[in-house]
Parts: C-alpha cells; sequence; structure tokens
C-alpha cells in the first residue's frame, strides 16, 4: 500500500491520466519527426559537400575563395554524391566517386531507422511514411538544384536530378526500416528460411569478393609505390588535392580491381586490363592509378583462386542448410544471385563517361561481370554444399515401412500396461469352464435314444417320417410299453 508521503507527493491525481511512454506520439511530434527525417540527410549532406569544396578551396595555391561560390557549387557536388551525372562546359562526367555516394547512404539509412524507432513503428507497413518522407525530400531538392543549375557552367538534367537521388535514397531507406522493423510482410511470406539462408551467404560471399579486390589493389599500389609517389605533384595544395580524389574515387578502384579478380577486368579509354589479356594506352596522372600494370603477366590467373576459394566458402556455410542436396544446392544457387547482382550494381556506379577526351569511357563488363561471378559462387559452393552436407538415405519400400510403422507402434505400448493385459487375459481365461468330454457323450447318446429333458421337445420315431414331436413331460408312465 502507499504512504501518506508518496500519495502527497505523486503529482498526479488519482483520477489522472498518466501518459504511456509506449504510446503513440500525438500528430505534432509526428509531424516533426517525419520533417526531421527529411530535412536532417539534406541540410547534412550539402553541408558535407560544401565543407569539402572550402577545404580543396584553402588548400590549392591559386583559387579565390569565395562564399557564394562554395554554395552555388555545393549543389552540383551533391547531386555527384549521388550519382546524378553532370555536364561541365558542355562535357559529360558520369565517372562520379562512389564513397560520398556510401556516406550519403549510410545517412539515410540510419535516419529512417531512427525516425522509426521515434515514432514507434513496428512493422514496415507503419514505416512506410518515414521511407516516402525521405525519398521524397531527395527527390524534390534534387530537381531544385537541377533547375537553379540551369545555365551554368555545370549543369544536370531535371529528371534524372529528380529521379536519381529519390531512388538512391528510398533502397536506403527501406535498408535501415528492415533492419529496425523487420522485412516488408509481402517479402517475409515469400522467403522461406532456406532462401534467407541464401540471401546471407550472397551478401557474405559479395563482401568477401569485394575485400578480395581491396586487397590485390592494395598490394600492386603497394609494390608500385615509387610510380605512385611520382604522380604528386610539388606543392602542397596540390598533392592534397590529388590525394583527397584518389580517397574519394577509392570505392571504384577497388570494384575495378573486383572485376579484374573474378576474370572480365576494367577499361579506361584505350586501356584494357583483363585476366587473359592486355590493351595499352595512356592513363590520367592520378595517385589512384599509379598501380596499373604495364603489360600482362604470366601468374594473372593464379588469382582466379581467391573468386573460387570464395565461392567454396558459401557452399561451406550452407553445408547444414538442408538435408536434402538439392536444397543446398538451390540455396547456393540464391547467393550466386545476390553476387551477380551486387557486381551489377557496383559496376555500373563504378564507370562512366569522362569527358570527351582520351581517357573516356571508364567501364566495367557489367553484364560479363555478373555472369562470371555467379558461376564462381555456384559451381564451387554447389560442389562443397554436395559433398560436404547431409545426405539422406534413399525411401524403403512400403513393407518396410508398414513394419517400421508396426514397430514403432509397439514401441510406444508402456510395458507394465502389457504385463497387465496379459494378466487380465489369462485370468479371463481361467475363469471359463473346460467343456465335460463325457457329458458330450451322454448328451449325443439321449439325442441318438430319442431322450431329453423334461419339457424338451423331442423327434418321435414313429412320426419321424411326418416330423411329428412330442413331450416328454407329457408321457405317462406305462405308456411307453405300449
Amino acid at each position: 500500500m502507499r504512504t501518506m508521503d508518496q500519495l502527497t507527493d505523486d503529482p498526479h491525481a488519482p483520477g489522472e491520466a498518466v501518459d504511456d511512454p509506449g504510446a503513440a506520439p500525438v500528430p505534432a511530434s509526428r509531424l516533426r519527426v517525419l520533417l526531421a527525417a527529411a530535412i536532417g540527410p539534406l541540410v547534412t549532406g550539402y553541408t558535407a559537400v560544401a565543407t569539402l569544396l572550402v577545404l580543396i578551396a584553402l588548400t590549392a595555391g591559386r583559387a579565390a575563395f569565395s562564399d557564394t561560390g562554395v554554395f552555388l557549387a555545393a549543389g552540383p557536388g551533391w547531386l555527384a554524391a549521388h550519382q546524378v551525372r553532370l555536364g561541365i562546359g558542355g562535357h559529360p562526367l558520369g565517372v562520379l566517386p562512389l564513397l560520398p555516394t556510401l556516406g550519403a547512404v549510410a545517412l539515410a539509412a540510419r535516419t529512417a531507422s531512427a525516425a522509426a524507432r521515434r515514432l514507434g513503428c513496428r512493422s514496415f507497413r507503419e514505416a512506410r511514411p518515414v521511407l516516402l518522407t525521405i525519398a521524397g525530400a531527395h527527390a524534390e531538392f534534387g530537381l531544385v538544384i537541377a533547375l537553379c543549375a540551369q545555365g551554368s557552367a555545370v549543369t544536370a538534367n531535371p529528371v534524372t536530378a529528380f529521379a536519381v537521388p529519390g531512388l538512391l535514397a528510398a533502397a536506403a531507406a527501406a535498408a535501415g526500416l528492415a533492419r529496425s522493423c523487420g522485412l516488408p510482410d509481402a517479402v517475409a511470406d515469400r522467403l522461406d528460411p532456406l532462401a534467407l539462408r541464401g540471401l546471407r551467404a550472397g551478401a557474405l560471399s559479395l563482401a568477401v569478393l569485394v575485400a578480395c579486390g581491396a586487397a590485390v589493389f592494395t598490394v600492386v599500389t603497394g609494390v608500385s609505390w615509387a610510380t605512385v609517389a611520382d604522380t604528386f605533384e610539388p606543392g602542397f595544395g596540390t598533392s592534397s588535392g590529388l590525394f583527397l580524389l584518389s580517397v574519394l574515387y577509392l570505392p571504384n578502384a577497388v570494384t575495378a580491381a573486383l572485376s579484374f579478380v573474378t576474370g572480365p577486368g576494367f577499361s579506361i579509354g584505350p586501356l584494357t586490363v583483363g585476366m587473359f589479356g592486355y590493351h595499352g594506352g595512356a592513363v590520367p596522372a592520378v595517385p589512384l592509378l599509379g598501380g596499373l600494370p604495364e603489360h600482362h603477366a604470366a601468374w594473372w590467373p593464379a588469382l582466379l583462386v581467391l573468386p573460387a576459394a570464395t565461392g567454396a566458402l558459401a557452399g561451406w556455410t550452407l553445408r547444414k542448410a538442408d538435408a536434402d542436396p538439392a536444397q543446398r544446392i538451390r540455396a547456393v544457387a540464391v547467393a550466386g544471385a545476390v553476387v551477380a547482382l551486387g557486381c551489377v550494381v557496383l559496376g555500373s556506379l563504378a564507370g562512366g563517361r569522362l569527358g570527351d577526351g582520351p581517357f573516356d569511357p571508364v567501364s566495367v563488363p557489367v553484364g560479363v561481370a555478373s555472369v562470371v561471378a555467379f558461376c564462381w559462387i555456384v559451381i564451387p559452393g554447389s560442389f562443397v554444399a554436395f559433398f560436404a552436407g547431409e545426405h539422406e538415405p534413399p525411401a524403403p519400400p512400403p513393407e518396410a515401412l508398414e513394419e517400421n510403422e508396426a514397430f514403432e507402434d509397439a514401441e510406444d505400448v508402456d510395458p507394465e500396461e502389457a504385463a497387465e493385459a496379459v494378466e487380465e487375459l489369462e485370468a479371463s481365461e481361467g475363469d471359463e469352464e473346460e467343456p465335460d468330454e463325457d457329458a458330450e457323450f451322454e448328451a449325443e447318446a439321449d439325442a441318438e435314444l430319442g431322450l431329453g429333458e423334461p419339457g424338451e421337445t423331442v423327434p418321435d420315431p414313429d412320426e419321424a417320417v411326418t416330423g411329428g414331436t412330442e413331450t416328454c413331460g407329457d408321457v405317462e408312465p406305462g405308456e411307453g410299453d405300449r
């Protein structure tokens, strides 16, 4: 029971309603959360691009710093971070850095997840307004920037500026909501546990392939460090600008290395670098490209052990997914499809047009790379998953199944209950009277002589032909001698 002091200190009256922390927010707070989710990523992203431009302007030797110029240039920079192709002086720029794009995706996903938690959304359906708000805000902001940049030196197609940031933000927000609220019902109802394990194995395999590409790029850059160092020009401003440019395009280089490790390779203008082919050409003087080879090496095909090991790892991960080998192979196929789709997305974003000069275009053969990556996962993965996992025994004949079922039924019987049943059966058989052979013989003899018990109807010997009957009890003594 509550004491008088506790009742006095309680700020709520006995009949007053107390706010529930888990209750749904009021409409005003819900509106504030959605506005913060819509505006927050835009302001943060635009500020990050503007800060980067200010840093470049301050470190450049001959650049003139202007607040208005930086603010206006941050708009096309924001579009470039969201993979919107730009036009610079009438020349297309489609090779856009992937590092800012990864940052924008992570920011949108985190914002969507935080907004869903603040609104108390427990399912993807309840969090749908958050996704629509973030995607719509990015699309409208990109359209506004493209319309404002019309007539300037850096332009963008308004339709592309509206669609690409919106789709990118929608995908990022969906990923964030799926992590906090679960998968959408339409997807979760159609995914069995085996397919879900295949999706996870595919994501792991894609991450391993990216790590292999990053490792190969790091080793090649380290071996060619003398050439990389020569690309830096004297002066802190120019060198810092080249270093910053290389950092921004680092994921693009890792994607190209991934395509090289799996086999198809990549191209920069006339330069083509593949596992089984090479065609030389000039490259931009950027430290990021200092490790490019000058000729083909015979030991390059040895690197194919990396994607083969990745496929074997996927099969080893799924070796216990199911007792049926065919089902395990199906899960490996799902993992291969995830890797192929990831290669398509990464390859499409890593390349593009690079003006109209000698280094145009920069491309990764997306179609070939995706098919090859799928085969690298499915073929070794299926082999490992088939032989490293369990195998179901052959189906027994129907007779064996019936015997097995009868044996299982017999095993289910309690031994004590069975013993009691046997004892009851023996007792019931003991209670039954055994038939008397002498009594049976006398009964048969009486039947033959026409005798019977008093009151019993017996056949009359004189009327056997007519079928007459007599009653033994009705015969008077002495009448039988007549």
